[in-house]
């Protein structure tokens, strides 16, 4: 985290009583109503008179810096931690004031929230979470409301949007202290949307904690994460931490063809709305054509077409009506319905989200689908649309350094739905390419194995495959979609699916 400074400040005073409720007490003799304009959660950016909240994380705790953030002499340190007499000595060197509270992470998200001037509470905000589908939906609605004439905000996967301009992202959803400063510029620059995916790491780190929602919209729920969550069960927890936060006067909308809709519901005080292809909801649609160009959807009694292709972009479209019919109270009223779904079927997919390459050569296909159920549906949904005689050609790898667990289910996925699979590296990170190919095959018999192949260069691997196609057939590279980098033993070295793919479809 870096340290923002802020055109707000706050006093200790105010500080303590903003963190009562998390216990705090306050230990140290300055000024009670010094100005404290500066806010920071590294110890490496502390400034003189700053706060400094060491958080305790999940690889390290920020107590462990306090001789590094006492040497710049902030005038306040908020941790978890009850110093000890040698601690306290120090921190009274340093002139600064002690507050004890009992979680570090709230405290940092409610301090950063009340720094920027609780920017989300000018702004109609909208979470979005799931396993998949939350990139596609965040931006469909920011691309909608846009080209409606409303001034939008975006935080997602792929880039933070303040209007139309765009800067990459680095995590899906920042830290306390970048949400905040993001939202506050949002507010600058006069958005009255903003549409962030809230991912499963930030709702269980409390990054969104302390933020005004307007609603939140849940997708659907498949194995994920388990890296960092450890089990299923603690991972629908933390998607569900967010609808229980929801605050009565909020919506929390939901997909009722996911079997987890309705844990997300339980104990949620706002007003909950649905959506469905294939159960009774408040949102209901029905898929009439299906194409490689598009896709004729049934909303609300209106037929669509939407250059989005799958029955999971149909999903994500009918997100986005939905978000968007209860944000501007649509309500029953037909002309306002109408007006969102022809500004919906002009906006196409997200990068890297089911991007269709086409050529003479072959048609290709790039997705991030990256765990088994998103493989498992991009691929179902070129098969109900390949050609006459065509094959699909998968790509696909598993990421390094994360839930090892879903490897031999993604490699099951792809080949039970391919006619030849490649597997290749993805971002490997510190772990060797070729030993996690090992553990993808482990999820095929020995003589599904022997129908494999395996090319550890990915530019190799989707080199091969374009070589192996045959003009009706389907070249699937999967797993990495809108990322511009491969990660090879820490190190980030520019790759791009989509990129690759052409140089070797244009020759």
């Amino acid at each position: 985290m870096t340290d923002n400074k802020t055109p707000f400040s706050l006093s200790i005073e105010e500080i303590g009583t903003l963190l009562a409720p998390l216990g705090a007490k306050v230990t140290g003799s300055r000024e009670e109503k010094a100005a404290i304009a500066s806010l920071t959660a590294d110890s490496r950016t502390v400034t003189e008179g700053g706060l400094f909240v060491a958080v305790n994380g999940a690889v390290r705790d920020g107590w462990e810096f306090l001789h590094t953030a006492l040497e710049k002499r902030p005038a306040l340190i908020v941790s978890e931690h009850q110093p000890t007499a040698d601690e306290f000595a120090q921190i009274e060197a340093a002139g600064a004031v002690h507050i004890r509270i009992s979680s570090s992470r709230l405290a940092l998200a409610y301090l950063a929230a009340a720094f920027y001037g609780n920017p989300s509470e000018k702004l109609s905000l909208v979470a979005v979470t799931g396993t998949n589908g939350k990139t596609t939906t965040t931006t469909l609605l920011h691309r909608l409301f846009l080209s409606l004439g409303y001034k939008a905000g975006l935080i997602g996967t792929i880039e933070n949007c303040i209007n139309t301009d765009a800067t990459p992202a680095q995590l899906t959803t920042p830290d306390p202290i970048a949400l905040n400063k993001l939202l506050y510029e949002m507010v600058q620059a006069g958005c009255r949307y903003v549409f962030m995916e809230a991912s499963s790491h930030a709702i269980d780190q409390d990054r969104i904690a302390g933020l005004h929602l307007a609603g939140a919209l849940f997708t659907n729920l498949t194995r994920d994460h388990i890296d960092y969550h450890k089990t299923m069960d603690a991972y629908i927890a933390a998607k569900k931490k967010l609808f229980d936060n929801l605050p009565k006067e909020a919506f929390a909308l939901v997909n009722r063809d996911d079997r987890h809709a309705e844990v997300m519901l339980q104990n949620c005080a706002a007003k909950a709305y649905s959506y469905a292809l294939h159960s009774p909801a408040t949102f209901n649609a029905r898929i009439i054509e299906r194409s490689l160009s598009g896709t004729l959807i049934q909303i609300d009694g209106e037929e669509v077409w939407t250059r989005l292709v799958g029955d999971f972009n149909a999903y994500n479209l009918l997100s986005a009506y939905a978000t968007a019919s209860l944000l501007l109270n649509a309500g029953e009223d037909t002309e306002e319905r109408r007006k969102l779904l022809i500004a919906l079927s002009a906006l196409d997919h997200a990068r890297g989200r089911f991007e269709v390459l086409l050529s003479d050569h072959c048609t290709a296909i790039v997705d991030f689908a990256h765990t088994p159920d998103a493989l498992e549906k991009v691929l179902d949904t070129i098969d109900d649309l390949l050609p006459d005689g065509g094959r699909v050609i998968t790509v696909v790898g598993a990421g390094g350094n994360r839930d090892k667990g879903k490897r031999p289910m993604m490699a099951r996925a792809a080949f039970d739905r391919s006619t030849v699979l490649i597997l290749t590296s993805d971002n490997p990170r510190t772990e060797e390419p070729n030993a996690i190919i090992a553990e993808m095959k482990d999820g095929l018999t020995d003589s599904e194995q022997r129908n494999v192949i395996c090319i550890t260069d990915r530019r190799e691997a989707i080199r091969t495959a374009v070589a192996l196609a045959h003009p009706e057939d389907v070249v699937l590279v999967a797993g990495k979609g809108h990322e511009t980098y491969q990660e090879v033993n820490g190190v980030r070295c520019h790759f791009d699916d989509a990129e690759e793919l052409r140089m070797v479809l244009d020759k």
